[in-house]
C-alpha cells in the first residue's frame, strides 16, 4: 500500500530512512558473504578433509559477520524508529495546530473522542508504516535483486526459479489488498466511534444518572465494542490467512530450488559448495518478500489513519493566510498591527452567515457600527444570532456574504494573532484547564506577576473564595474546573479578561451563574473596567443591558430595532415585550 502524500511526510527525515535501507542492504550483502563462507567451510570439512586450523580464519570471519549483522540490524532499527518518531511528532504538532486554527466552530461540529483517537492512536499507527513497511517496500525489491546478482552467474536455473516464483508474493498481496483495506478502514472507524461515544458518556455522566439512562448507554458501548471486536477479528483473519499463504509460497519455492539443486548434485552437474551456497541464499531471497507481507497490514492501518488525518488537515482555514482577496479579486497583504490601540471604528456591512451551505441564515443583512469607547448590548431570543455576531468579531468564522471593516480597512486583512491580542472574551460557559487557579487566571497575561493576578481576581470578586481554599491560588483544578461551582468558574474567567486588559471586550453572559452579592461586585468591576474600553455585551440581565450606550435587538438573524432603553421601551416593540413579559431582572 503506497500512499504518495503519506510518503512525502518522510522527506524531512529522508536521511534516516535512507540509512535504514542502506544498512539493511548491507545486512543482506553480509548474509550472502556468510552463506559463501559457510558453504566453503562445510565443503572443506566434509569433502576435502580440512582441519580446524585450516578453516579457523573462515570460522572467525563467519562469527565477525554474524556480530556485524546484529550491530547493523540494531542501528537500522534505531534509525527507522527515529525517522518515524520525528514524522509523528511533526504531524501531530501540525494536526493539533490545524485543529486549533479551525477553531471552536469546527470542533463543535466533530465528536471530541473521534478527534482524540485520530490525533493519538491514528498518528501512532504511522509508527510501523514508516519504521517497517516503507523501508521494507524498497528492500523487497533491492535485496532479491542483490541475491539474483550472485545466483545467476553461478546457476542460471536456480536464478530463473527464484525470478519466476518471487513475484507470486507481491501479486497475492495485491489481490487481498482491496479486501484488507476495507476491513482495516472499518476497524479504525469503529475504534474512533467507540472512543467518541465513551467520551460522551463520561461528559454526560450526570445526566445519564439523573434520567436513569446509564444502562442504555452501556448497551450502546457493548454493541460498538462487539462491532470493533468483529472488525478486528476480520482484519486478523486476513492477516493470518495471508501470512499462511505467504509462508506456503516461500516454503514451496525454496523446496523447488532445493529439489533442483539436489538432483543436479546427484548427477554431478553442480558442485557441493555451490549447491549449499544456493540453498542458503534461497531463504534469504524470500525473507524480505515475506516480511513485506507481514508488515502489509500494519502499513494498511497507517494509510487508513492517514486518510482521516489528511481529511482534517484539508479543512480550509479562515483568515490565517498571508494574503487575502477582496471582492474584485485583488490580492491584499495581511497587516500585523494593533488597530484597536487608538480610536477605531468597527463596521458590519450587509453581513450574511450560514454554518452549512444551503442551511438557514444565522445572520441575515446585518448592518452595525461599533465605535471606540462604546458599549453595545445584544439582546434577543435564543438563536437570534447574538453569539454568531461575537464569533465573527473573534474570527472563529467568516461571513458568507458582506464585509467587516476596521477603520475603513478589511477586517480579514489583519493577522489573527495581532487581532485577538486586542480582544478579551468571556463566554457563557467558560472552560478552565487542569492546573492551578493562578495558571488559569494567567491565561489573560502569561507574564503577569502574582500581585497582578490577585488584583484581577479581586476585580472579579474571586479573591475571597480563592483565599479560603486550602492551597489558595495554587489549588489544583480538575478538568473543566470541576472543583469550583459554576459561579466561581465564571469569576475566574472574568479575572482572565480583567488581567488581559484588552481594548475590546466581548462579554457573552459574563455575569450568568453569579449570586446577587457576587454579581453586584462583578458589575461594579466591569463598569470600572469598561470606562476606557469598547464592549460588546450579550446579556439577559436588565441591569447589564440598561448600562449600554446602544441596545441592539435581534431575532432570527436580523436586527429588528436599536436604541437606548427608554427609546426602545417607547417603541413598544420586541424589546418592550421582552422586558414586560420577563420578571426578575432578566430579558
Amino acid at each position: 500500500m503506497f500512499d504518495k502524500r503519506l510518503v512525502q511526510e518522510g522527506r524531512p527525515v529522508w536521511r534516516y530512512l535512507l540509512l535504514t535501507v542502506g544498512l539493511s542492504m548491507g545486512i543482506a550483502f553480509l548474509a550472502v558473504a556468510q552463506a559463501w563462507f559457510v558453504s566453503r567451510v562445510v565443503a572443506g570439512v566434509f569433502l576435502e578433509g580440512a582441519t580446524l586450523r585450516t578453516v579457523w580464519n573462515a570460522l572467525c570471519t563467519i562469527l565477525g559477520i554474524i556480530v556485524l549483522r546484529a550491530v547493523l540490524q540494531c542501528v537500522s532499527e534505531i534509525s527507522a524508529h527515529e525517522a518515524s518518531s520525528r514524522i509523528k511528532l511533526s504531524l501531530r504538532k501540525r494536526l493539533m495546530n490545524h485543529i486549533v486554527s479551525l477553531g471552536p466552530v469546527y470542533a463543535r461540529g466533530e465528536r471530541a473522542g473521534e478527534l482524540i483517537t485520530t490525533v493519538v492512536d491514528g498518528i501512532e499507527s504511522l509508527e510501523e508504516y514508516f519504521s517497517k513497511y516503507l523501508p521494507q517496500l524498497v528492500l523487497a525489491v533491492g535485496i532479491p535483486l542483490l541475491i539474483l546478482g550472485f545466483v545467476f552467474p553461478l546457476d542460471w536455473k536456480s536464478g530463473l526459479i527464484l525470478l519466476l516464483t518471487g513475484p507470486l508474493i507481491p501479486v497475492f498481496m495485491m489481490l487481498i489488498g482491496k479486501l484488507a483495506e476495507k476491513k482495516s478502514l472499518h476497524q479504525f472507524q469503529d475504534l474512533s466511534w467507540m472512543s467518541a461515544h465513551f467520551l460522551d458518556i463520561l461528559q454526560g455522566m450526570t445526566m445519564l444518572k439523573v434520567f436513569g439512562r446509564t444502562k442504555d448507554q452501556v448497551r450502546v458501548i457493548s454493541r460498538v465494542s462487539e462491532s470493533y471486536r468483529k472488525a478486528t477479528l476480520s482484519v486478523l483473519q486476513i492477516a493470518f490467512l495471508s501470512a499462511l499463504v505467504l509462508e506456503l509460497l516461500a516454503t514451496m519455492s525454496t523446496a523447488l530450488v532445493a529439489v533442483t539443486i539436489g538432483l543436479r548434485l546427484v548427477y554431478g552437474t553442480l558442485s557441493f559448495s555451490a549447491g549449499l551456497f544456493l540453498l542458503l541464499l534461497a531463504p534469504e531471497f524470500y525473507t524480505p518478500l515475506r516480511t513485506l507481507g507481514l508488515n502489509f497490514h500494519a502499513g494498511l492501518s497507517g494509510v487508513n489513519a492517514a486518510g482521516r488525518i489528511f481529511e482534517i488537515m484539508d479543512q480550509p482555514l479562515m483568515g490565517i493566510d498571508e494574503e487575502a482577496v477582496n471582492k474584485e479579486g485583488d490580492t491584499l497583504k495581511i497587516r500585523r498591527e494593533h488597530v484597536l490601540s487608538t480610536d477605531f471604528h468597527l463596521s458590519f456591512q450587509n453581513i450574511k452567515l450560514t454554518y452549512q451551505p444551503g442551511s438557514t441564515l444565522a445572520l441575515n443583512g446585518i448592518n452595525l457600527s461599533l465605535h471606540s469607547g462604546e458599549k453595545i448590548a445584544l439582546v434577543g431570543p435564543s438563536g437570534a444570532g447574538k453569539t454568531s455576531l461575537a464569533q465573527l468579531i473573534l474570527r472563529f468564522i467568516e461571513p458568507t456574504a458582506g464585509e467587516i471593516y476596521v477603520n475603513g480597512g478589511l477586517h480579514r486583512t489583519i493577522s489573527l494573532e495581532s487581532w485577538r491580542e486586542q480582544i478579551a472574551y468571556v463566554s457563557q460557559s467558560p472552560y478552565l484547564f487542569a492546573g492551578s487557579i493562578e495558571e488559569n487566571i494567567r491565561f489573560g497575561g502569561p507574564s503577569a506577576t502574582i500581585e497582578e493576578v490577585m488584583t484581577a481576581a479581586r476585580g472579579a470578586a474571586a479573591h475571597e473564595f480563592i483565599s479560603q481554599l486550602p492551597d489558595g491560588y495554587q489549588t489544583q483544578l480538575g478538568e473543566g474546573g470541576t472543583l469550583l461551582s459554576g459561579g466561581q468558574a465564571q469569576r475566574i474567567a472574568i479575572a482572565r479578561a480583567i488581567l488581559k486588559d484588552a481594548p475590546l471586550l466581548i462579554l457573552d453572559e459574563a455575569t450568568s451563574g453569579l449570586d446577587s452579592e457576587s454579581e453586584h461586585y462583578v458589575q461594579q468591576a466591569l463598569k470600572r473596567l469598561m470606562l476606557e474600553k469598547t464592549a460588546l455585551i450579550i446579556a439577559h440581565r436588565l441591569s447589564t443591558v440598561r448600562q449600554a450606550d446602544l441596545i441592539v435587538v435581534m431575532e432570527q438573524g436580523r436586527i429588528l430595532e436599536q436604541g437606548k432603553h427608554e427609546e426602545l421601551m417607547r417603541k413598544q416593540g420586541l424589546y418592550y415585550r421582552m422586558v414586560t413579559e420577563y420578571r426578575g431582572g432578566s430579558i
